[in-house]
């Protein structure tokens, strides 16, 4: 009679999945100690936020909110560790099949990262290591698990799990290992801002109402919306910063901090939106930004007059065509160094960035800017101009509610929300109950039309279920329009609608 071979110990999916984690983890120290832009989880995600369609960014975006990205990332080690189950099932059934896939993985990994890290050939390193770690690690692991010796057992289980507590420690010092060596922190902390030379009128008092649940007018940093293409955060040192101005100019000019910080800064209040925010959404703040004028920098090169876009480029690559106008007639475009009397958090852009009222973020607020080339639109594209976004993205009339929400009791209840269309104003807003008349709501005291407003309204609630619509008049005597359209390709557009419930 044959005896059955009995084989214990973990399947060989999961040692496929104990591979992959300790050649991630060895993958991901590497790169927090060489080059933080070059860590596999980085690399892939930032690849596929370049290729993904609009269609996706904008779904990511509704569903996760400011949490897109850290959505991307769980959903890519999802689909790592179904891949490295199906590599360790393989490497069982058809040597060395699995091993081969892990490898080749770290190729396409290595790939992408030096494209993503402007040809850094570095940037492989981590990539092609985690790759070969786990191949030979299945490799092992596989054919010590082929073994029924009783002291080959014993190895099998403790490589095992020296390779599975090791996966998980090298993911924990790289986290920690990336968390210290942002020393840029540490840096921003200790600077102290320059008084600008030309310093923004106080808020005035009756531009925040004070309502509860109503956005303050202000928005702190802490709260401000975060969208942008960086899966890691970059971390830049003011001493190594510096800003060139190129392309259709007199002549180069190049801006470092020093140069920055030694100019007639100027602060003004402007509210910026991304182009992702929905009608009724939050993707939109309103800070007090502390910069140099872009137009002083543009003037000082030299602008060529048949020139009519700026391409601003960040230095994770991510770029944007912004107007030429905009950036030199009389509104306030910065190259932003505070935000809301402190230097910029890292997050936003930190140590510069730009701020250009009217215009969505998409072509106008590149953060951790280091180019600006002067150009044409028939001559350049930029980041999201070339996913089928419009070219200039001027900020359209919006109007939201933000209470009543939820369930209220019958009687006196307030309505009130936000307006804004920066760089034209808001002259007004309108809201509506169960598709009565319009009745105009109260303004709050509008900062400027570069920045959005208040509004409020008294209404009596009588039990039952009620839907309220607002609509904004701007400046310009134009009713903000109800024909709804999604965000791509230049911005929502439609009335915001809420229902509420009166007991």
């Amino acid at each position: 009679m044959v005896r059955e071979r009995v084989r214990t110990g973990p399947r060989p999916g999961v040692l496929g999945i104990v591979s992959v984690l300790l050649g991630t983890g060895l993958g991901e120290v590497v790169a927090a100690f060489l080059l933080p832009s070059a860590s596999p989880f980085a690399a892939v995600g930032g690849a596929l936020i370049d290729i993904a369609p609009s269609w996706a960014k904008d779904t990511a975006i509704a569903w996760f909110g400011t949490g897109d990205k850290a959505a991307l990332l769980v959903g890519i080690a999802v689909v790592l560790l179904a891949v490295a189950f199906a590599a360790g099932m393989l490497e069982r059934r058809r040597p060395p099949l699995g091993a081969v896939a892990f490898a080749a993985l770290g190729v396409v990994g290595a790939v992408i990262a030096v494209v993503r890290s402007d040809g850094a050939l570095l940037a492989a390193i981590p990539a092609l290591l985690a790759g070969g770690v786990a191949a030979l690690t299945v490799r092992g692991l596989i054919s010590l698990s082929e073994r029924e010796e009783e002291p080959e057992r014993r190895k099998f289980l403790v490589w095992t799990a020296v390779a599975t507590a090791s996966g998980l420690l090298a993911l924990a010092v790289s986290n920690v290992a990336r968390t210290a060596s942002q020393s840029v922190e540490t840096i921003r902390s200790a600077l102290r801002l320059p008084k600008p030379a030309a310093a923004a009128p106080q808020v005035p008092q009756a531009a925040e109402l004070g309502i509860p649940g109503l956005a303050p007018v202000v928005t702190p940093n802490a709260d401000f919306y975060r969208i942008d293409t960086a899966l890691i955060v970059p971390q830049v040192d003011p001493a190594d910063w510096s800003l060139r101005v190129h392309g259709m100019v007199d002549r180069e000019v190049v801006l470092t901090w020093d140069d920055l910080l030694a100019s007639p800064l100027q602060e003004a209040d402007v509210t910026l939106a991304c182009v992702s925010n929905t009608v009724g959404g939050d993707l939109i703040g309103n800070a007090r930004w502390l910069g140099l004028p872009v137009r002083d920098v543009l003037t000082r090169a030299g602008v060529h007059a048949d020139a009519d876009m700026v391409l601003s480029t960040s230095i994770d690559g991510f770029t944007a065509s912004t107007p030429l106008e905009a950036l030199t007639d009389e509104r306030d475009s910065l190259l932003a160094i505070g935000m809301n009397g402190e230097p910029l958090p890292v997050e936003h852009g930190f140590p510069v960035r730009l701020v250009v009222p009217g215009l969505y973020g998409y072509v106008s607020a590149t953060k951790w800017v280091t180019e600006l080339e002067v150009t044409r639109f028939d001559r350049a594209t930029a980041y999201w101009t070339t996913r089928g976004w419009s070219e200039r993205g001027p900020i359209k009339l919006q109007s939201r509610i933000d209470v009543p929400r939820g369930s209220v009791d019958a009687g006196e209840v307030v309505i009130a929300g936000m307006a804004w269309q920066q760089h034209v104003g808001v002259d007004g807003v309108e809201v509506r109950v169960d598709g009565g008349e319009w009745q105009r709501a109260t303004l709050a005291a509008a900062i400027s039309d570069d920045t959005w407003v208040q509004w409020h309204l008294a209404w009596t609630a009588e039990s039952g279920s009620h839907e309220i619509e607002c609509r904004a008049i701007g400046a310009a005597a134009v009713t903000q329009t109800d024909a709804a359209a999604p965000p791509a390709p230049d911005g929502a557009t439609g009335w915001h609608r809420i229902t509420v419930a009166v007991r």
